[in-house]
């Protein structure tokens, strides 16, 4: 018999508008796994249980008046990062344990006002600025696949939770592949939305143009109805993209044309390249994308290697912009000490240079893309690490060059704003999940939904867990 859980989002809600199961148990089901699971896991930083049940009766009201939405009573979680009103905050910093926003970020109304139940605040690095998923709030979050390994960053505690069951689907967010990163070491599917496509208001700024809000779910499906949820645009938006003029969740359904896809498996990076697992995930999945009658052709890295210091000014800037008083700075982790530091080298003029540098760069870049649908390379250079292989030597300096021999393939698409997925296709030989990743050209989020939907259906994963988590 299949369990509440095994079931994703999409079928969960089926049920409940057939009133098989109610709101208060398909809720109360979860709140139980979490009580189990999630501190081995360090899935979340705060579980709002008794909030959790009474939206769960509110939407049995909802269902038996016929009035519900397609997702009305499915559990959800939020990430730590994002702003909910009256529930703690701490993005991930022992600065802001306590912290209690007054105010909802707009996405969390959006997911509120479809009847998607959040039952916390998943775990997330201080600031969400690591590949990796530690901090001095709740401790590291682990993959379910092997819990002496982290389960990526920054958004690993969604991560690990969808991955082990504990809600179907959740938000993450992705700055340089905090989505994508730790789906990948998770075993499940992740998708950075183009830029613009989900607002980051009322009071969150998307001064970079690097970071965008995202699903992370089991199935490409529910991934395509939750941004369904919140890719509208809120008024005074930097970036707004209109809305779809067809729903995600439409295009799953619709299988792609003839597409040609562009691969390639080199990094940008001097001294850096992909490891055989990696390696083997790619091949295996370019052989795939052929069968189902797409043209895959080689080509170099595009993307050159001068992003990355003018990437890292950008993203030091915003770190050194944190509002941290000045007497609470040692409570902060020594690798955000480092970055505010860096960030606070660089002058108004570095940044200037650095956010014109990205955006010409990058525009030639997708330019020289033109000529192909979609972009294939892999997720990751490695699996997942050991819990304190990034920052065992105590030097934020080595932990910055085990993040880049971790993951160089993932920030070139927040540079370039292009929408960008992973797919839990490829398992090694010690059962660890290796995720690759397919991109497409900005704004083309529908496309690249109906290219992962059908190498989905040729190549499902849905069924496959981890051990100890059914």
């Amino acid at each position: 018999m299949t369990e509440l859980h095994e079931l994703d989002a999409t079928a969960q809600a089926e049920l409940l508008r057939g009133r098989e199961v109610s709101a208060v148990e398909l809720v109360g089901h979860h709140l139980e796994r979490i009580d189990r699971h999630a501190a081995a896991l360090g899935a979340f930083i705060t579980v709002t249980a008794d909030a959790a049940m009474e939206q769960a009766r509110q939407a049995d009201a909802s269902i038996a008046a016929g009035t519900a939405g397609p997702l009305t009573g499915v559990p959800t979680a939020v990430k730590d990062l994002t702003m909910t009103a009256g529930v703690r905050t701490t993005m991930g910093s022992a600065v802001l344990r306590d912290n209690v926003p007054a105010t909802d970020a707009y996405l969390v109304g959006l997911m509120r006002g479809a009847g998607l139940i959040s039952l916390g605040k998943t775990n997330t690095p201080e600031f969400g600025l690591s590949s990796y998923t530690d901090n001095d709030v709740v401790g590291p979050a682990r993959t379910p696949w092997d819990l002496d390994r982290n389960a990526g960053g920054s958004s690993g505690g969604a991560a690990a939770a969808v991955a082990a069951g504990l809600v179907p689907l959740a938000q993450g967010s992705d700055g340089g592949g905090s989505i994508r990163i730790p789906a990948s070491s998770c075993g499940i599917f992740g998708f950075k939305p183009s830029r613009g496509r989900v607002s980051v208001g009322p009071l969150g700024s998307d001064w970079s143009g690097l970071a965008v809000d995202g699903p992370l779910s089991r199935t490409v499906r529910d991934a395509a109805a939750l941004l369904d949820v919140i890719a509208h645009p809120m008024p005074g938006d930097l970036r707004p993209l209109p809305d779809p003029d067809i729903p995600f969740v439409d295009r799953v359904r619709q299988v792609p044309r003839r597409l040609r896809i562009a691969r390639w498996s080199a990094t940008h990076l001097d001294g850096v390249a992909p490891g055989p697992d990696a390696v083997a995930a790619w091949d295996a999945a370019s052989r795939l994308l052929e069968s189902l009658g797409h043209d895959v052709v080689d080509i170099a890295n595009p993307f050159p290697a001068e992003l990355e210091p003018q990437f890292n000014v950008v993203w030091s800037s915003g770190v050194a912009g944190a509002p941290v008083p000045p007497e609470a700075e040692p409570l902060l982790r020594a690798n955000t000490r480092y970055w505010r530091e860096r960030g606070g080298r660089a002058s108004a003029v570095d940044l200037a240079r650095a956010l014109q540098f990205l955006e010409a760069t990058t525009r030639e870049v997708v330019t020289g893309l033109q000529t192909f649908d979609a972009m294939l390379t892999p997720t990751l250079a490695l699996p997942p690490q050991p819990v304190g292989w990034f920052n065992e030597s105590g030097d934020p300096a080595e932990d910055h060059r085990r993040e880049l021999l971790y993951t160089p393939y993932t920030a070139l698409y927040n540079m370039s704003g292009q929408p960008a997925a992973t797919l839990p296709l490829h398992w090694t030989s010690e059962g660890l999940p290796i995720g690759v990743m397919l991109a497409a050209l900005p704004g083309q989020d529908g496309l690249l939904f109906s290219l992962c939907a059908q190498v989905e259906a040729a190549a499902p994963w849905h069924d496959r867990r981890p051990t100890g988590f059914a």
